[in-house]
């Protein structure tokens, strides 16, 4: 693998990151699986494509995160007043949101962005400039989220996936905090959707499937490795993991494998990232077990 596909995936991971960090809230602080995430990050990218096209590339990025977080706000509904399972929720709202999509995209399947600037075109003389601003993007978020869940609110969305009941009892109004955490999740999902309609001068219809996959794949791969003692060392994990895997997919990629087999190598690298902790459990119980065995034959 090239220093250049290097540099490429590590700018991809800083960007996926946001996915990644958008699942962090929804998955791991709410304790809901979010399947809105698949049409918030093409709602993101459809957004800041035609808002690029059409006015500035700043107000693109805006618009897409205020897309996503209205894509939240819509799960976070019918989970919270039509009392639909959150899963069944997610898939209702990634559904209806792909009719929205096309028609925020004019009803064409793809928006190139060849012939107009974006958020990357004054760096883009600069050999490291689209990895600058990633980067900035990523930490600016990163700051954001660790300040945001030490205020009041942010421990009240935190204790609400830590236990509902109890906060509830508290007079906190949990449905509330749902519609908060699920709208920031979705809107940090619409931030990198908008970023890579950016980053590759286009958005197409097909941009956002397989997120869930990815992002969670990014999440599971930082807590392995770095572990989750705090919500400050669990974020930084986030994003490494996105980094990592990004990495890992841009070096089985240079290794000859097809384009179309990203959706398969994701989801192997989920699996093994998901089963590890088992798998290693399952060692160390089968190697105490001998060493108990060997013992009472002594």
């Amino acid at each position: 693998m090239t220093l250049f596909a290097l540099q490429g995936a590590v700018e991809l991971g800083l960007i996926y990151a946001l996915v990644a960090l958008g699942l962090f809230v929804s998955y791991r602080v709410l304790d809901i699986p979010d399947l809105t995430v698949d049409g918030s990050f093409t709602l993101g990218a459809a957004v800041s494509a035609v808002f690029t096209d059409a006015a500035h590339p700043c107000l693109g990025i805006l618009f897409a995160v205020a897309a996503g977080w209205c894509a939240g706000m819509v799960s976070a509904f019918l989970q919270t007043k039509l009392k639909i399972q959150p899963i069944l929720a997610g898939i209702l709202a990634m559904t209806g949101l792909y009719s929205i999509n096309l028609r925020v995209m004019g009803g064409r399947s793809m928006v190139s962005l060849l012939r107009v600037d974006t958020v990357f075109s004054p760096v883009s003389g600069l050999s490291l400039g689209k990895l600058l601003v990633a980067l900035c993007v990523t930490l600016l978020v990163c700051l954001f989220l660790v300040l945001f869940f030490r205020t009041s609110t942010g421990l009240c969305i935190r204790a609400t996936g830590d236990n509902e009941t109890m906060v509830r009892s508290s007079s906190i109004n949990t449905d509330r905090m749902k519609f908060l955490g699920l709208g920031l999740a979705n809107a940090l999902v619409g931030l990198s959707g908008g970023l890579i309609a950016q980053y590759q001068n286009s958005a197409d219809m097909n941009t956002g499937v397989g997120m869930v996959v990815i992002g969670l794949a990014s999440l599971i791969i930082g807590e392995a490795i770095f572990g989750k003692p705090s919500v400050p060392r669990n974020i930084l994990a986030v994003v490494l993991g996105a980094i990592i895997y990004r990495i890992i997919y841009a070096f089985v990629m240079a290794r000859g494998m097809a384009a179309s087999d990203l959706k398969l190598i994701s989801a192997v690298i989920v699996t093994l990232a998901i089963s590890y902790p088992v798998v290693t459990d399952r060692y160390r119980l089968h190697k105490l077990m001998k060493e108990a065995a060997k013992d009472v034959g002594a």
